[in-house]
């Protein structure tokens, strides 16, 4: 029995053991289908805040939200008496209102001084028309318009996104549409300006979406409606034109490195904008009795930039309210005579202050690219927040640009040509009459496309190594 008993021992232990290694295989299985379960909603969880980041449509809504929210608290500061007056006070509100009156494209001032090339015809046509629908210097009107330049640059986020989708990958996409829907500027303009502005950033994203597809077809219908696209965006802001024939011919070469060049297609499409412009052309002649393509004001913005109150040695005493004094020679001279005599103004200054010329150059590219001629300075003594972060918002995206370009050069990406020639391009005009962020506002798509390129080759660069140092020795 004593054997017996000692036989009993060993089973007991040896069914407790069996028992502890079977709960302990069953709690490891609970724990592992625990642990799978939390990684695959991990995983789930990742895959809807990436579906929703890059959702084109949420992004349109956070970009409209927050136009229009920056609009409404700004016309609450705004006396209402004055709301659907002071906005229009400039060339775009002076000739939409002889328009609505009436008294055809006249009056970039606000007195009648007859027939005007002062803008193209697009933009005031459209206050025009806002004038017509809801009266001329109304409160709705102001809203309408401002409702309308909210969503022109709302839809600047779909080129961006396709655009970016193809130049780099989804996230590229939908980082650069992130990045317009946030970007102050593109938030401010709609409402600060009643200007083509918004509109003529739209343009150019649509412009560069049209280039890079351009380029892999020979439809004889895309290339016209490519043309077409031009000079609708001619009569809008012929600023842009500077860079048509970089573009359109980035697209003839492009398809000629992969067969499917047609001479025919690009003369066609030149052609096509080039007769979009030429009822506007014919009726400046009539009108002035000389060649006037586009636009007549290029010799006053010049000399803006260019005259004898930038000089300190300058012994000509500035008249007292020159805004003024210029509105009376414009109206006792003409249009005409007035830009000639301002062109003669600015070539004789910029001839006779070589240095100075070099000094101001500098002073207006700086400007272009941060907001101020000497942004240090003005982001230490300004007390408002949000000129601070204009500021370092168009000191990182210049930043951001720059290394965007160096970024496709150095991968020796198909589309760094085009992406490029915005920012080389397009601002050069302003070095060398005038600066403001307003001016380079309608490449700000192109600017934040080449930063979200930037930061996306930053993070791949990262990923590469972590990957690396991960690896067995």
């Amino acid at each position: 029995m004593a054997a017996a008993g000692f036989e009993v021992e060993p089973a007991a232990g040896s069914a407790q053991k069996m028992t502890a290694k079977s709960s302990s295989r069953h709690g490891r299985c609970i724990q592992d289908r625990l642990n799978g379960a939390r990684g695959a909603e991990r995983q789930n969880m990742k895959q809807r805040l990436w579906k929703a980041a890059t959702s084109l449509l949420l992004i349109l809504l956070i970009a409209l939200g927050a136009r229009a929210t920056f609009a409404w608290n700004q016309e609450h500061k705004m006396r209402a008496d004055l709301v659907g007056l002071v906005p229009f006070l400039n060339e775009t509100g002076n000739i939409a209102y002889s328009l609505a009156a009436g008294h055809g494209f006249s009056s970039p001032y606000w007195q009648e001084t007859g027939p005007t090339a002062w803008l193209t015809p697009v933009y005031p046509a459209l206050v025009a028309g806002v004038f017509r629908a809801f009266g001329i210097h109304t409160a709705h009107s102001f809203f309408a318009i401002v409702f309308l330049n909210i969503l022109f640059s709302a839809a600047t986020c779909v080129p961006l996104f396709y655009i970016g989708k193809r130049v780099g990958s989804l996230a590229v996409g939908a980082g650069v549409a992130w990045l317009w829907a946030i970007f102050p500027n593109a938030i401010i303009i709609p409402y600060e300006w009643v200007w083509d502005t918004s509109l003529a950033a739209l343009l150019m994203a649509t412009i560069l979406w049209a280039t890079l597809g351009l380029a892999d077809t020979a439809s004889v219908r895309a290339w016209c409606g490519y043309g077409l696209l031009w000079g609708f965006a001619l009569m809008t802001n012929p600023s842009l034109g500077s860079l048509l024939p970089v573009l359109l011919g980035w697209a003839a070469y492009r398809a000629f490195q992969q067969g499917r060049l047609r001479l025919s297609r690009p003369l066609l499409a030149c052609g096509i904008a080039v007769l979009c412009c030429v009822p506007w052309t014919v009726r400046n002649y009539l009108a002035f009795h000389r060649f006037i393509p586009l636009r007549s004001n290029f010799p006053f913005e010049l000399w803006l930039g260019n005259n004898e109150q930038f000089d300190e040695q300058s012994q000509i005493v500035p008249a007292a309210d020159p805004e003024r004094a210029e509105i009376r020679n414009y109206i006792h001279m003409g249009e005409a005579a007035f830009m000639q005599d301002k062109w003669r103004r600015a070539i004789a200054f910029i001839e006779t202050h070589p240095r100075l010329e070099i000094t101001l150059f500098g002073r207006r590219f700086v400007a272009t690219w941060t907001g101020m001629e000497k942004p240090i300075e003005g982001f230490r003594d300004t007390e408002s927040p949000l000129v601070r972060l204009v500021l370092i918002t168009n000191t990182l995206a210049a930043i951001g640009a720059l290394c965007g370009i160096l970024t496709l050069i150095w991968s020796r990406n198909a589309f760094a040509f085009p992406l490029a020639a915005g920012p080389i391009v397009f601002p050069v005009i302003y070095y060398v009459t005038h600066a403001s962020l307003r001016y380079r506002h309608p490449i700000d798509p192109v600017v934040l496309l080449l930063t979200a390129i930037a930061i996306a080759a930053m993070f791949e660069k990262r990923r590469g190594r972590a990957e690396v140092a991960s690896l067995p020795c």
